[in-house]
């Protein structure tokens, strides 16, 4: 979780990661941090993030980030 969080800081260090559970629905991440997100997500983590993960859902929480992480890890 601390280099999920570190990662998230560097694209928008002026965001509250750990208290906010609408990252994407109240604006604070728009389509081009997702897209940076994405990119170091799977140079991070070894991973493949497909067009069918990217929906809010996945990205609204420090949370959903690191379930989707993890769910993508284990397959």
């Amino acid at each position: 979780m601390e280099s999920l969080l570190k990662i998230l800081a560097e694209i928008r260090p002026d965001v509250d990661f750990e208290g906010n559970q609408e990252l994407v629905d109240s604006g604070e991440l728009d389509s081009f941090d997702i897209v940076t997100l994405v990119g170091e997500l799977c140079d991070a983590y070894d991973i493949e993030i497909g067009a069918d993960d990217i929906v809010p859902e996945n990205f609204n929480s420090v949370e959903a980030i690191m379930a989707l992480v993890t769910r993508l890890q284990e397959d």
